[in-house]
């Protein structure tokens, strides 16, 4: 599984990118996905409930395939952690005006400063938490 996977990664960040691309020249929207969680909640339904199952679908054919497995876990989190970590993730998704996927994918691809300061300031946010639930705790 090894010797492909890396074709498998490339074949899905190429798959995410013209998703992104194409979405954005028919729709003109950007592929954040916290924003279009945020439309699909707050209209009718619409292009956005579609974008949110293909997502769900995406994982799912691919998992059947044998193309993705299920991440295999130690100890899972206890609740209390999961929805703190929910609500830090949207409290800094609303801070931040978007999520990993528009600024890192979308911002990026767009060269925009707003969205490179976003994605570092994401990717230092990662390392850190690691560092400390891995090495300090």
């Amino acid at each position: 599984m090894i010797e492909t996977q890396w074709l498998l990664s490339l074949l899905g960040g190429a798959l995410v990118g013209s998703a992104a691309l194409l979405l954005l020249l028919v729709n003109g929207r950007i592929a954040g996905i916290s924003g279009i969680l945020a439309g699909a909640l707050q209209s009718r339904p619409s292009w956005r409930w579609v974008f949110l199952l293909g997502l769900g679908l995406g994982a799912w054919l691919a998992f059947i395939l044998g193309w993705a497995s299920l991440p295999a876990f130690d100890a899972l989190p206890s609740w209390p952690w999961v929805v703190s970590a929910g609500l830090l993730v949207g409290v800094g998704t609303r801070l931040g005006n978007g999520c990993t996927s528009g600024h890192g994918i979308c911002g990026m691809g767009r060269l925009s400063l707003r969205s490179l300061v976003a994605t570092l300031t994401f990717m230092a946010s990662g390392i850190v938490t690691v560092f400390v639930t891995h090495h300090l705790w």
